[in-house]
């Protein structure tokens, strides 16, 4: 490499320490052309709100509300969606800005490496891949639970050893045979949904259009029919007292409650990872980030508030709590199977999206050196990352396939938390190294919202098990150990 010198021959520059290398910042570039000419531009704003939307709402709307108001929160659990949603908005705006000027598919995997640097930027990329694909298999797994079970009510019997992981948890931890041979019909949905993302983007978009219509219609639905039978006395006291335990009603509860719930926003990551399929990225990234946040907020609080109101908070500590709700009024019954209808979709539209982000970052990684190259490729017809979008669906229908729900369940949320206060970071860096650079949407009060952003994301973190950290640490031994061997050496930094 050289440096040219005023009046004189070029000069060789001088190579970059280790740590130079490491950290390693990839050019700000406004839309790589390349990639843009291998995938198709078929994304309008509301296509991409649609894909938000549908990684977002899925069965935590009709779980997750009534288990936490019956655990945590109490009527209060309005305040902890609230909270949570207030959190998520600002890592939301942190995302808003880089996806309108740096509109790429990788994420924060590609902010990260504009910002902060090649080895951090691997990390976060490593631990979205685990995100992305352990999420697609626990979604498939509960799916498959949920179907087995109505076909059941239809008397419809499939063989206990096709409908069951192999594997469990015993209560020590370890893993266990159970003498099931695999968990088909998890398989089969992945297989299913990996096919539509292989076909094509449009296909993916028209498919979820269709699917968050459906499921949206059946919140609205189940919100407007549970209206005429709330009772306010169920909202009183809003904030029960606390227990004596931390976390159990009173404030605390209040704040652990955003805390689990905090998980069943961060769907907008995947609208941002298809930013070189958006017929407009600059404009309609921002619109896409900020809808699905909206819309997700709206449908989640209504939701909450209207079950509370219809039974008492502590009766739904249940896996179907919004069916408890309508089964306390024997009028609301013809609801049941709308009600399964949105469970079933909501799934399956967020195992799609699922399947539909973590190839574009496999695509991203492998574009700057990181990954063997093959999983860069696009197929000419369908302009879809095919090889990528092979790996993903195969790897998660493996994992959905042999292990249980106990295991996936416990890797789920730490790797986008982490990648959310990385992000929110970035932004604010990036305002001092590159003042200059257009930015077609910018964070409100960056100085504030940047920094309070990577706070609560990375506070969210205290909420989780050790067994997560400790598998946190052994996934990113492994990734280490590959970005050591291939990456650093093959990385397109590299002179």
């Amino acid at each position: 490499m050289y440096n040219a010198t005023e009046g004189g021959a070029p000069q060789p520059m001088a190579k970059p320490s280790l740590l130079g290398k490491l950290f390693a910042i990839r050019a700000v570039q406004a839309r790589d052309q390349a990639g843009a000419d291998r995938l198709k531009q078929a994304l309008s704003a509301w296509s991409l709100i649609s894909i938000g939307v549908g990684a977002t709402v899925g069965t935590g709307v009709f779980v997750l509300t009534g288990t936490v108001a019956a655990n945590q929160s109490g009527p209060a659990i309005t305040l902890s969606l609230l909270i949570a949603a207030f959190g998520s908005a600002l890592a939301a705006l942190c995302y808003a800005e880089f996806a309108a000027f740096l509109p790429v598919p990788g994420s924060a995997y590609s902010y990260t490496y504009a910002t902060l640097g090649e080895s951090i930027a691997w990390f976060i990329g490593w631990n979205l891949l685990l995100e992305y694909g352990i999420s697609a298999s626990a979604v498939a797994v509960s799916w498959s639970a949920y179907v087995v079970n109505l076909l059941g009510q239809w008397h419809i019997h499939l063989p206990a050893i096709l409908v069951n992981a192999p594997l469990d948890q015993s209560d020590t931890g370890h893993l266990v045979a159970t003498g099931a041979i695999i968990n088909l019909p998890a398989v089969l949905i992945i297989a299913a949904m990996s096919w539509l993302c292989y076909v094509g983007i449009r296909e993916t978009a028209n498919v979820t259009n269709i699917m968050v219509a459906l499921k949206v219609g059946v919140i609205v639905i189940v919100v407007v029919s549970g209206l005429a039978f709330i009772d306010s006395s169920n909202w009183h006291p809003y904030i029960p007292p606390n227990t004596g335990t931390f976390g159990h009603f009173g404030w605390t509860g209040v704040l652990q409650g955003a805390g689990i719930i905090f998980f069943s926003y961060v769907g907008f990551d995947t609208a941002s990872t298809t930013a070189l399929e958006a017929r407009n990225p600059q404009r309609d990234l921002p619109i896409g980030i900020i809808g699905t946040l909206i819309i997700s907020t709206v449908l989640y609080v209504a939701t909450a508030a209207v079950v509370t109101g219809m039974v008492p908070y502590f009766k739904l500590n249940n896996a179907e709590p919004v069916a408890v709700a309508l089964e306390a009024h024997p009028a609301l019954s013809w609801l049941r199977g709308f009600l399964i209808l949105g469970i079933i979709v909501g799934m399956t539209s967020v195992i799609l999206t699922s399947l539909l982000g973590q190839p574009r970052i496999l695509l991203s990684m492998a574009d700057d050196g990181l990954l063997p190259p093959a999983m860069s490729r696009c197929h000419p017809r369908f302009k879809t990352p095919h090889v990528s979008t092979a790996v993903t669906g195969i790897g998660a229908a493996l994992i959905a396939g042999i292990f249980p729900l106990s295991v996936l369940a416990d890797l789920i949320s730490i790797g986008i938390l982490l990648a959310f206060a990385v992000v929110c970071i970035g932004v604010l860096v990036m305002r001092f190294t590159r003042p200059d650079v257009h930015r077609p949407f910018r964070v409100p009060v960056a100085w504030l919202t940047c920094p309070l952003g990577a706070i609560v994301c990375a506070g969210m973190t205290y909420f989780l098990s050790n067994a997560t950290w400790i598998r946190l640490a052994v996934w990113t031994v492994v990734g280490m150990a590959i970005y050591g061997f291939y990456g650093f050496k093959h990385s397109k930094q590299r002179p």
